[in-house]
């Protein structure tokens, strides 16, 4: 840990006391990276906490094309990449 920031947790004072629950959000640059690794074996993976964004629908576009299944559960929060034993290599332009 670096001596700028030498702790692991913050501590806020001051204010009112904040109660209730927040929920995190996957983070989409994770999520693209998970999706795109799953090119690297053939099988199913799931991904949980994913973000429903653009990006994350560009991306299971290109692996659809490279061969892969997708299933999305929007209301899970999770993808399904089914992925062949011999995905495509060439995505298109235009996508």
């Amino acid at each position: 840990m670096s001596e700028r920031f030498p702790r692991d947790r913050f501590a806020v004072e001051g204010g009112a006391k904040l109660v209730g629950e927040v929920t995190v959000t996957g983070a989409k640059n994770s999520v693209l990276k998970l999706m795109a690794v799953t090119l690297m074996a053939p099988g199913r993976f799931t991904i949980q906490n994913v973000p429903d964004i653009a990006d994350v629908t560009m991306m299971a576009e290109l692996l659809s094309r490279l061969g892969c299944t997708i299933e999305r559960d929007l209301a899970r929060s999770s993808i399904t990449i089914t992925v062949p034993e011999e995905p495509g290599h060439r995505a298109e332009y235009e996508l």
